[in-house]
């Protein structure tokens, strides 16, 4: 599925940041699939960690990713839900510089029909920060790969037509 053979693919680097009090990098389905998925699809892991659903520690590593003149995507697994621990919009939303209201719309669409009425459930979101774009996806691998099947492996892909993300984020020089 990768594109390296598509002379026009850009790779990107994206950051994975899974946010639970419970996984490891040994449990951590959602982030392996996110990091697996990613580079199938041609693209470079920036970096990937498992931190505390902490809005300050969210903040924290989101801040260093979006200041870093390396990554151009960050991809947050967990704490979208409604539990007293899910902090992830909260802590996310103020960084943005603008939010990409369409993402958590198209997201709960397309979930619409995988699990009903409890879309209305999550809180998925997105945001562009210092040209760095982010995505808010729930903790379930279920709801990652719905997420990078059938909207950020296409808007990631500066060949996909009419429009993608690439244009919008910041360059990275050549490794």
């Amino acid at each position: 599925m990768g594109h390296l053979s598509q002379a026009n693919f850009v790779p990107l680097n994206i950051a994975v940041l899974t946010l639970s009090d419970t996984r490891s990098f040994d449990n951590d389905k959602s982030g392996q699939f996110l990091e697996d998925a990613l580079l199938a699809a041609g693209h470079k892991l920036a970096d990937r960690r498992i931190i505390k659903d902490d809005k300050y520690h969210i903040r924290a590593v989101l801040s260093e990713w979006i200041a870093s003149d390396h990554v151009q995507v960050i991809i947050t697994t967990g704490g979208t839900g409604f539990t007293e621990r899910d902090s992830t919009p909260e802590a996310v939303a103020p960084l943005f510089d603008k939010q990409i209201e369409g993402f958590g719309e198209l997201f709960r669409h397309i979930t619409f029909t995988e699990l009903g009425t409890s879309t209305v459930q999550s809180r998925a979101i997105g945001g562009m920060a210092n040209r760095t774009a982010i995505f808010c996806l729930p903790g379930s691998t279920g709801a990652c790969r719905t997420g990078w099947n059938k909207i950020l492996v296409e808007q990631l892909d500066s060949t996909h037509k009419p429009c993608n993300f690439v244009t919008h984020l910041k360059p990275v020089e050549a490794e």
